[in-house]
């Protein structure tokens, strides 16, 4: 973040496709074009007019303390600033021309002295008659709509040449705030309308189709004494309106024929002003603070018809494969959820569990949820580094709306309770692509699908995701037939120590039992480190193959597409010794372990586990 305009209040201006200048007013009208490449203010007032003591009566243009500047969002280079009178400039500020009459109701009566009585106050904050708002039609350039502080709202239809009164006959002096031009009809508008200066602290929204021709106010379920600073129609779906209140936020799904709140933890604080962006809802408030509702895809998607179904996953929004943290600092504020959020609608008296599986678009699980625990998660979990604490958590089973963020990662690696891998057991992150999701419960189920979309900062091809892809997954499956086989080794250790045990006078059995387990023993010791006592010892003691995969398998998995030479090297060295240590323990299965199941069969007791192929 940075500021820009200065003082405390008012609006800015700028190109979202290159905002290096800014344009901002503040108090007494004051409006600056801010270079932010070369950190250099301009002022810019079209007529700047020293005002404070005056008499708004007395200055050629009158401003709001809140004066409105805007751009033009057919040709980012066009200004418009508000007065009495509506200015437009196409050259930066440099020269303005005036482009309508007085839109005021120009009440001389309340231009003169104010304060007293034994000491005016003249500073501009008093000034009325003013311009509030201005806004241009996004659907047909030279439409301008534009409200005025006393109670009018104006429009031109040819870029100021002409202008027509379209104020609602009851909106009496009470001030319009705010104008929403409807991103689905270029005819209709909506406008939030304050009276609080009047000591009118009712709410008022209006409705305005055919370019102000007919309107309806719309305001009839929004509480007492809570009047509305600023209303919004969603681009997406049309007649889904967002009111910012002085005391929180309402949602309407039929164009503000019925409202209900929409604070959820938002305090009770006033919003001063709205803007979709990116899915999200961002809401302004009086206490110079940004709340962001994130992935408005609930609201959106909500229908009538929800309360009837047993489960329902709304359809996520698409999603960039980003992570943050790190040294980047991207940690440093409150960040969304990180991964993709899935968000889901269950009904009230289910039994469960509820699942959550993710499978790419051949059909194959990429990763699967429960909301009951399952020992593999808590293996994978309790292998972490104790250092840092950590809790398994599980989807929510909970009546209405839930949210579950999945982390881009595949199920995790074949889990073993004592082996410290210290990158851990998670899984690798998936590659940009389009995945199903599929939330059930009690034998109902809803699928959606989800668009992983590639980071936008990262310069790789869909061959080098691809490749990357199958790097990931040749070193997940030799760590995996590492750990499975270690796994399987430990059983059949034991089972032979169980034998010696059984049958301790036995001395066929036991010199072959003795050679396996010994065998085993070293076999072990050259895959994994069986010495560690905590994860502090993780630089004192050298470490063993499994280690050394899952190190390039988190090298590789980190660093994304494209995949280093020197990380191909080293996974093509580490598989040789792999095959080395596999051919091993197959030797020791087909001599010791093949002995001692032929002593075994004779004496009629259970065979020793052999290792997979």
């Amino acid at each position: 973040y940075f500021p820009v305009g200065g003082g405390e209040s008012a609006h800015i201006a700028f190109d979202p496709e290159n905002p290096r200048l800014i344009y901002a007013t503040t108090i007494n009208g004051t409006l600056t074009e801010y270079d932010h490449q070369n950190k250099r203010v301009r002022p810019i007032k079209p007529y700047p007019e020293y005002v404070f003591g005056q008499q708004s009566k007395d200055l050629k243009y009158r401003t709001n303390w809140n004066a409105p500047v805007a751009s033009s969002p057919h040709d980012h280079s066009i200004l418009y600033y508000g007065t009495q009178i509506l200015l437009r400039s196409a050259d930066r500020g440099v020269t303005w021309t005036e482009i309508s009459p007085d839109l005021t109701k120009n009440d001389v009566t309340k231009q003169g002295l104010n304060g007293g009585p034994l000491t005016p106050e003249n500073v501009g904050a008093e000034f009325y008659g003013t311009i509030f708002y201005i806004v241009e039609s996004p659907h047909e350039e030279g439409v301008i709509w534009v409200g005025t502080d006393d109670g009018l709202l104006q429009l031109t239809r040819n870029g100021g040449r002409s202008w027509q009164d379209v104020t609602p006959e009851d909106l009496g002096g009470a001030q319009v705030n705010a104008i929403e031009v409807s991103p689905h009809d270029p005819g209709t508008v909506y406008i939030a309308v304050s009276g609080y200066k009047m000591n009118d602290f009712q709410p008022h929204i209006y409705r305005l189709s055919d370019y102000g021709d007919d309107w309806d106010k719309i305001d009839d379920d929004l509480p007492d004494d809570n009047f509305v600073r600023v209303v919004r129609e969603d681009p997406d779906r049309a007649d889904l309106l967002y009111a910012g209140t002085e005391a929180g936020m309402f949602v309407s799904f039929d164009a503000g024929d019925n409202w209900q709140s929409l604070d959820m933890n938002l305090p009770p604080v006033p919003i001063t002003d709205l803007k979709i962006r990116q899915d999200n809802l961002v809401a302004a408030t009086q206490g110079r603070g940004y709340w962001i509702l994130d992935d408005l895809s609930v609201v959106r998607q909500s229908t009538e018809d929800l309360a009837d179904k047993v489960v329902h996953l709304f359809t996520p929004k698409p999603t960039e494969l980003m992570r943050s943290g790190g040294r980047s600092g991207a940690n440093e504020g409150k960040n969304p959820p990180s991964g993709a959020v899935l968000s889901y609608y269950i009904a009230d008296e289910v039994d469960g569990p509820l699942t959550i599986e993710i499978r790419d678009s051949d059909g194959n699980l990429v990763r699967d949820y429960s909301s009951e625990e399952r020992d593999f998660e808590r293996c994978i979990i309790g292998n972490m580094d104790q250092r840092i604490p950590f809790e398994v958590e599980y989807p929510a089973l909970d009546e209405g709306i839930n949210q579950w963020s999945w982390d881009f990662r595949f199920n995790g690696l074949h889990c073993i309770e004592d082996v410290k891998l210290f990158a851990g057991f998670g899984g690798t992150t998936v590659i940009p692509g389009t995945y199903q999701v599929t939330v059930a419960v009690d034998g109902a189920e809803s699928s959606a699908d989800l668009v992983i979309l590639p980071d936008p900062r990262v310069d790789a091809t869909e061959a080098d995701y691809e490749f990357l892809s199958e790097r990931r997954s040749d070193v997940t499956l030799m760590l995996n037939d590492l750990l499975i086989n270690l796994a399987i080794a430990r059983k059949a250790r034991s089972q032979v120590e169980d034998l010696l045990a059984e049958y301790p006078d036995d001395a066929e059995l036991a010199e072959l039992g003795e050679s396996a387990i010994q065998r085993l023993t070293d076999w072990e010791n050259k895959v994994t480190q069986t010495q560690y006592g905590t994860y502090e010892d993780e630089d004192s003691m050298p470490q063993m193959l499994d280690v050394h995969i899952r190190h390039v398998l988190d090298v590789i998995d980190r660093a994304g597409a494209p995949v280093s030479e020197g990380s191909l090297e080293r996974l093509s060295d580490l598989g040789f010794e792999w095959d080395d240590r596999r051919q091993e323990l197959r030797a020791i299965a087909n001599s010791d372990l093949a002995a001692v199941n032929d002593w075994a069969e004779d004496n009629d007791v259970q065979h020793v586990t052999q290792p997979v192929e």
